[in-house]
């Protein structure tokens, strides 16, 4: 599936997943709700890491030296833009010197072939020996056609290895003008190399170098990423696998400021466990614009071999807290009174569940004013002391 469809369908299925999550009824200010008891598959809280989709280390592929860095930390970048250059004027001078030797081939080349036509229609087993008048007629007459009867030479067999010695010389240039174009071409690809350029969309994470740092092949420049689309990495332990499967919407709780919970798409399921930790590697995808690389997360994978979970569970705005100490206020004969609880987690419809302290048929306050005390009855909410 493609980048642009897999995209699409990842946003349809998180704006579905939090459409069907925020339609449930909000809870009343003012109002007081009765516990009533939830059914559910246990789920298990299991942390991990916010990654890039895509993330990529670019390193050296030639020595040199750094002449150019696009940017720092953070910097944002298209496809095709060059991010590292190396310094080439050694690269750039060979090559000069190669195209020059590339024009000596042609010339060679162009030479053999007028020798090999002249060797065709002007044999040189066929010249005139030297002298001229009466001794050249003698020769050409007498002493050849003598020569040949014998046996003492084979004017075919000269004229056939003179053309056979043009043929070669031919060959011979075309093979230099063969290894010369693939010179040029080896150049070329250096000079390809001595440039990092970026594979897609993305910023730049970090830096390994600085301009002027002399390089080695294989030594790292930099990482790259694509920060557009996230992803979740998590360790699950192995009894939690069969409880996942690919498509499969989570929930997960960003480690931010307000604790977010938002809606996550199993992506990847590795196939093997790590042989040290005996967990399977799982990849989630996340919706754009809620988290950032290298946060933390945990994520509520189901477990299946758990039994079935009965939690109580309230409005999340019923709880307030003393300090780290969740607590709620419960109605009684004698006015509303604190009662301290341990919270489970924080459902997507506005609702928390209750892993004690509160029992079904307890009444809450839904939305306790801000300050009020153990002992308020309804009317008049008294201020905290300074």
């Amino acid at each position: 599936m493609g980048i642009d469809t897999y995209t699409k369908t990842l946003i349809t299925g998180l704006a579905f997943f939090t459409t069907m999550a925020t339609a449930q009824p909000q809870p009343q200010t003012g109002e007081y709700f009765e516990v009533r008891q939830s059914r559910g598959v246990s789920t298990v809280s299991v942390g991990g890491t916010i990654i890039p989709y895509k993330q990529v280390t670019l390193a050296a592929q030639m020595p040199g030296r750094i002449i150019h860095i696009a940017g720092i930390e953070g910097d944002a970048f298209k496809r095709g833009a060059v991010l590292v250059s190396l310094d080439t004027a050694e690269l750039r001078a060979a090559r000069r010197a190669a195209v020059a030797q590339l024009m000596s081939a042609n010339a060679q080349l162009r030479n053999a072939g007028v020798q090999y036509s002249r060797e065709i229609w002007s044999p040189r087993s066929k010249a005139a020996p030297g002298g001229m008048g009466m001794p050249s007629l003698f020769d050409q007459m007498f002493t050849r056609p003598l020569e040949s009867w014998g046996g003492q030479r084979q004017y075919g067999a000269e004229r056939y290895s003179d053309l056979y010695s043009s043929g070669v010389a031919i060959q011979k240039a075309r093979s230099a003008i063969a290894q010369l174009h693939a010179q040029i071409q080896q150049i070329d690809a250096k000079l390809r190399n001595a440039k990092s350029i970026a594979p897609f969309d993305g910023v730049i994470m970090k830096k390994f170098v600085e301009r002027g740092d002399t390089m080695q092949p294989g030594q790292p420049l930099l990482k790259y990423a694509d920060v557009e689309y996230l992803q979740m990495e998590v360790d699950v332990p192995a009894r939690l696998r069969p409880g996942l499967r690919e498509g499969m919407m989570l929930k997960a709780q960003l480690d931010d400021l307000h604790n977010r919970i938002v809606p996550v798409r199993v992506a990847q399921i590795f196939p093997m466990a790590d042989v040290q930790r005996h967990t399977i590697k799982v990849k989630f995808d996340l919706p754009q614009n809620v988290s950032a690389p290298g946060m933390y997360a945990k994520v509520l994978v189901p477990d299946i071999t758990a039994p079935t979970k009965n939690n109580p569970i309230i409005p999340t705005s019923a709880i307030r807290y003393n300090g780290s100490l969740p607590g709620v206020y419960v109605k009684g004969p004698d006015g509303n009174k604190l009662r301290l609880i341990r919270v489970g987690e924080q459902l997507p419809n506005g609702y928390t569940t209750v892993l004690s302290g509160l029992q079904p048929g307890d009444k809450v306050l839904q939305n306790p004013p801000t300050g009020m005390t153990q002992g308020w009855n309804g009317t008049n909410p008294k201020t905290p002391d300074r």
